[in-house]
């Protein structure tokens, strides 16, 4: 046997010659449906193949003297921004108030659209700076307005202008605290205490309000959830403190191109207490955080090549097994069905 004979011996495709060969409708029909489900199956592994698929792991976060980037936008309907004031405290006894870098404020209508802006510095520093609480003054003055100085008088006239008007306030801005638990709330805080006073009549009376629009600790990455982005709380009568609890996770996302973003998501949990008249405390929005011990890492990863063959070939490969399978049982039911026929008409 020579070497093409012995090669033509091991052809697993064997083929019958041309006039053997019986073309039928049903087959034409069968090749056709056959076709169709392999060129759907052929797009729907390329498409799982070059679909990104991400892996996550868990590992003890080791980072250390960095800082966390907060961000913030949010909209307080009934508070002017001249009373808002942006306090930040932490663990390791740092305490700010009135933050005014990276922070800024939008004045609102009462239709929530924007009529100004100012810069928050501005906020206590140059319209009430001289009302700050003295200590070693003697408190027991005068709480009428006839008792401030024309700077003072002329503040609360314009504060309370802009709350018959139904101004709101708009904060937005980023925050750079210490990687250490701590909190940060928006209030009217900042205000001088008799000044407060005179503007609301009573803690009871400051509504806060509030809309948060983004609020974030650390850059967007794909699929990441922050729950607190559109949160509305509105107060329809009385008023009190919110205070949201959020557990910080240290993420890391790594993309296909080995770039890392450094990142965090949280989850939340809410409480609100209200406050009632004559009460000394006064309403805010807190938002106490604490970081997870733990990091998460989220990798980005795609699916290998000889996986997306091995694939194709199972589907297309079965798929021609099966519709080669339905051919012969559909020409056997015709032949059968036909036979019969044909049989009577020779009789």
């Amino acid at each position: 046997m020579g070497v093409k004979q012995a090669i033509k011996a091991i052809d697993a495709f064997p083929r019958a010659e041309e006039h053997l060969l019986q073309k039928t409708k049903s087959g034409a029909l069968v090749s056709i449906v056959g076709l169709v489900i392999m060129a759907t199956l052929f797009l729907h592994e390329l498409r799982y193949y070059l679909t990104t698929n991400t892996v996550h792991q868990m590992a003890v976060d080791l980072k250390r003297g960095e800082t966390l980037p907060i961000h913030i936008n949010m909209s307080f309907p009934s508070l002017p921004c001249d009373v808002l004031s942006v306090d930040a405290i932490d663990m390791s006894g740092k305490h700010e108030v009135d933050l005014d870098t990276n922070i800024w404020k939008l004045r609102l209508n009462r239709d929530g659209y924007i009529v100004g802006t100012e810069y928050l510095s501005d906020l206590v520093e140059k319209e009430h700076s001289d009302h700050k609480h003295d200590d070693h003054k003697d408190n027991h003055e005068d709480l009428h307005l006839q008792g401030f100085d024309q700077e003072a008088e002329n503040f609360i006239k314009k504060v309370k202008q802009a709350l018959d008007n139904g101004e709101g306030c708009r904060v937005y801005g980023t925050l750079d605290v210490q990687r250490v638990a701590g909190n940060f709330h928006i209030s009217v805080h900042g205000l001088n205490i008799f000044v407060a006073q005179m503007i609301f009549q009573g803690s009871s009376h400051v509504n806060v309000s509030h809309i948060i629009h983004v609020l974030s600790f650390g850059p967007k990455y794909p699929g990441i959830h922050n729950p607190l982005d559109g949160t509305e709380r509105i107060l329809r009568g009385g008023s009190g403190t919110f205070k949201y609890y959020i557990k910080i996770v240290p993420t890391e996302y790594r993309y296909l191109s080995k770039e890392v973003l450094p990142t965090n998501q949280f989850s939340v949990s809410e409480y609100y207490s209200p406050i009632h008249e004559f009460e000394r405390a006064w309403p805010a929005v807190y938002f106490l955080y604490d970081l997870s011990p733990i990091t998460v890492t989220i990798k980005e990863e795609r699916r290998s090549f000889l996986h997306f063959i091995t694939r194709l070939c199972a589907v297309l490969g079965g798929t021609f097994a099966l519709t080669g399978m339905l051919d012969r049982w559909m020409y056997r039911f015709v032949e059968a069905v036909t036979k019969p026929n044909a049989r009577s008409i020779v009789r």
